[in-house]
């Protein structure tokens, strides 16, 4: 018996033995780190995606949503360069020189290029940058796209033979390709700004698909930021969708909103800023049934090329180890450019913008839009997919979150490390919490407050509280973001105290960061 117990005790250490000499080696950089692919709209407001209650066609960002995290309480900085240096650095966009102008370098700070290639990644960007360094000389190690502000989408240099003069703000627009400055930039017919930055990103990734690193693709749409120009068969689908009007939209978006439980029977609505349809004449409503068409086909464009991005990462059999980010740079626009043009509105040749009615639909449920610091120009529909690294998918998650997180969260998931110093010079430790404990279902409970500042706008966040005012003289609001997220109730006077400390919270923060 001892014998035959012997013999039993031999075999399976002979089969452990066989088996661990069998088991892969380690798993390298590649595999434990994911590829990340943070993707940034511009000018896209709360409720114009499918999954945060919109008509528009974005079944792709929806099957991202199905897959992973809904979040209904982050936030950008209500305007587009603050928010894309704070996406960058992880810092409020005063710590960065960012607070007024975008004609600066960034300082104080490392960026998320620079960060990421100290962990191996391979660093991408293309599409819009809004400041003046060359992405290359900021941790990059690919650049496609366009370092100013907005542009034309078919053609942002000169005019092409055969066509009308390109409507647009300025003719020298800057671009890079790669280290290679273009002023102006004028692409061959046939170019779209949307398209061509995901050409470019589905260049590089399919380049690099060999390579041990993994990768970090900045992906920065111009779309659906005026001016209002989409591809005819795009357009189509959306003409006449728009005739009943702004009412009949935005009750469409807050019954679905409902539905999908963005909002709950109890939400109260803020009141709507937009004319009455029927003040409008005929031609009127024609005229603003295209301007919402042209303006949902971006959109539509944008969300058909984000799919080219999850079949290409499909193909690869990269989809399952790749986090993905989607976000917009603030509110939807009331702004109105009054450039106009010798085409129809969508075409090359005619600059339009969307325009306050339908920005304030778009925002739905929220008041006001970008450039105020209402929760209709700070909020921002963010969607984080991750088949490896999310537990519970299709779910809806709560946490209170800033741009200024995105840079700590990347961080944590690509093990990097933040340094004190960068090429010599002092870095300022990042602002923001890592929101990566939300992948595995928590919320995320917030020790310091937020701020927020541009133009005459301010307010600040601290827990369910959430001062604001807009107006250089104008006094605090106060609102509960928890029982009135939609900022319909102000209870400054009957919460004075409350008011009082939380002035002087922005205060401090106010002044300690005016100094930078």
């Amino acid at each position: 018996m001892a014998k035959h117990k012997h013999r039993w005790t031999l075999k399976l250490f002979l089969a452990v033995l066989i088996f661990c000499s069998c088991k892969p080696s380690p798993p390298n950089k590649e595999n434990d780190q994911p590829n990340i692919v943070l993707i940034l709209a511009d000018d896209l407001g709360w409720s114009d995606l499918g999954s945060y209650g919109g008509e528009i066609l974005t079944p792709n960002l929806d099957q991202l949503a199905a897959n992973g995290i809904r979040y209904t309480q982050f936030n950008n900085t209500s305007k587009c360069f603050p928010s894309r240096a704070s996406l960058l650095t992880g810092l409020y966009a005063h710590q960065v020189g960012f607070a007024k102008t975008h004609t600066n370098p960034i300082k104080n700070a490392i960026t998320l290029g620079e960060l990421l290639k100290s962990a191996g990644y391979r660093t991408l960007w293309s599409g819009k940058h809004h400041g003046i360094e060359n992405p290359l000389s900021r941790g990059f190690d690919r650049y496609f796209g366009l370092v100013d502000g907005a542009s034309n989408h078919f053609n942002p240099g000169l005019q092409r033979e055969g066509e009308p003069a390109p409507a647009q703000k300025k003719p020298d627009r800057t671009w890079y390709v790669d280290s290679t400055l273009h002023r102006p930039y004028t692409p061959k017919k046939g170019f779209y700004t949307t398209d061509a930055f995901t050409d470019q990103a589905l260049d590089w990734i399919d380049g690099y698909k060999d390579g041990a690193s993994p990768f970090f693709l900045y992906l920065a749409y111009t779309a659906p930021h005026d001016p209002l120009m989409a591809w005819p068969q795009d357009i189509a689908k959306y003409r006449g969708k728009y005739k009943g009007g702004y009412e009949a939209i935005r009750k469409e978006r807050i019954r679905k909103q409902m539905e999908i439980g963005l909002l709950n029977d109890s939400s109260v609505i803020s009141n709507p800023t937009f004319e009455a349809w029927n003040s409008l004449s005929q031609e009127e409503q024609e005229k603003e049934d295209l301007r919402m068409a042209v303006y949902a086909a971006m959109i539509d464009r944008m969300d058909q090329n984000i799919g080219r991005v999850m079949q290409k990462l499909k193909e690869l059999e990269k989809l399952d180890n790749t986090l993905i980010i989607f976000m917009s740079d603030n509110g939807s626009s009331s702004e109105v450019v009054k450039i106009g043009g010798n085409g129809e509105i969508g075409t090359v040749g005619h600059w339009e913008s969307l325009g306050k009615n339908w920005a304030n639909v778009s925002n739905t449920p929220f008041k006001f839009y970008k450039n105020y610091s209402y929760q209709g120009g700070i909020g921002t529909p963010l969607i984080v997919s991750w088949p490896k690294g999310i537990e519970q998918t299709n779910t809806i998650n709560s946490s209170v979150g800033h741009f200024i997180d995105v840079l700590p969260t990347l961080m944590d998931v690509a093990g990097a490390s933040y340094p004190k110093e960068y090429n010599g010079k002092h870095v300022v430790p990042f602002e923001g919490v890592s929101f990566s404990p939300t992948f595995s279902g928590m919320t995320i409970k917030r020790d310091k407050p937020l701020y927020w500042k541009w133009s005459d706008g301010k307010a600040l966040r601290k827990e369910d509280w959430k001062i604001v005012s807009e107006g250089t003289d104008a006094p605090w609001e106060l609102y509960n973001l928890v029982n009135d997220p939609n900022e319909t109730k102000n209870l400054a006077h009957e919460n004075q105290k409350v008011v009082k400390q939380l002035d002087s919270l922005y205060r401090i923060w106010q002044s300690t960061h005016d100094n930078y």
